[in-house]
């Protein structure tokens, strides 16, 4: 997120503040210091590390002459608040907020790469991105098919540090998280869905799962740690749950069917955020009607990456 805003800006010879997240500031800090290291003058990058007073300095930010431009990639409701916080100095604003993104799998896709792609896209970062996929549609024709090879896929995965080979997948950012994550998967069950795959806590991580590190040449003991929910496919969920209304933000993919065109559009567009979306059919027509008819920005076809390096 950082080198995306800070590239531009630098480009256009522009000095820089990093507002970095408060539960992860230390990857902006060492950026700034390789960028010394690379010649940029010091004070042209400069980072602001906090968690408690964010509030404070984010106001700070957009009620002050001197910024020109706020670039901010986050929540639905921090985005408008720091749009109304920015209205009295007229800034320009770049606000990439939460996403609800569809993932819709047509009847003449292609299998092996939809559920590929359904694992890239919903499971990186363990679910943590704002483009991960949030709703996975499937085809009735070939819905039975692509459960049973995306249960197989999220089979395979697992669970711990990052520096186990064998991991494939870490922890969610705070306690907070997983227990979100965990109510989402609580409410889709009492609203009638089925657990196909997952769907626990799994605090004995924390105890029992250990990494072998090499620190100063010799072998060490590292715990895991307890933020750790298992990747979970559900299926049957009902369209009023909050896992489908919400941005999980975490390990959970909820799978629903479909049997015509203009249902599956219904269904993708029925949400309030439209950053994202993925389609999977080898119809050229189809392709470009669907696109067209989305309510979203980006939409990705037979593909579940969407961010290219080249591209404006």
């Amino acid at each position: 997120m950082g080198t995306r805003k800070l590239g531009p800006a630098l480009a256009a010879g522009c000095t820089v503040v990093v507002k970095s997240a408060g539960e992860t500031p230390f990857t902006a800090n060492a950026l700034a210091v390789l960028g010394e290291r690379a010649g940029i003058p010091k004070g042209v990058i400069n980072i602001v590390t906090a968690l408690e007073n964010t509030p404070r300095i984010g106001l700070a930010l957009c009620e002050s002459n001197v910024v020109r431009k706020i670039s901010f990639t986050g929540s639905t409701r921090v985005g408008k608040l720091l749009m109304r916080q920015s209205s009295d100095t007229l800034k320009k604003m770049s606000l990439e907020l939460g996403g609800n993104a569809p993932f819709i799998v047509f009847e003449d896709a292609d299998i092996d790469v939809a559920v590929s792609s359904a694992i890239g896209s919903k499971f990186k970062s363990s679910g943590q991105t704002c483009v991960c996929s949030n709703r996975i549609m499937v085809h009735s024709s070939v819905y039975d098919e692509f459960m049973r090879r995306f249960k197989e896929a999220v089979s395979t995965f697992v669970l711990g540090h990052g520096d186990n080979d064998r991991t494939t997948h870490g922890p969610l950012i705070s306690p907070a998280a997983v227990a979100r994550v965990h109510s989402l998967v609580e409410d889709s069950v009492q609203r009638g869905a089925t657990i196909e795959f997952g769907g626990r806590k799994r605090p004995d991580l924390g105890k029992s799962a250990l990494a072998m590190l090499l620190h100063e040449d010799r072998l060490i003991n590292v715990p895991a740690g307890p933020n750790f929910f298992e990747p979970t496919i559900l299926s049957n969920v009902s369209s009023d749950s909050r896992v489908c209304k919400e941005e999980i933000f975490g390990p959970v993919a909820p799978v629903s069917v479909f049997h015509t065109e203009e249902a599956v559009l219904s269904m993708a567009n029925d949400c309030d955020v439209g950053l994202a979306a993925y389609i999977f059919t080898q119809d050229v027509n189809r392709a470009t009607r669907v696109t067209e008819q989305l309510h979203f920005g980006m939409v990705a076809l037979n593909t579940g990456i969407i961010s290219d390096a080249a591209l404006p």
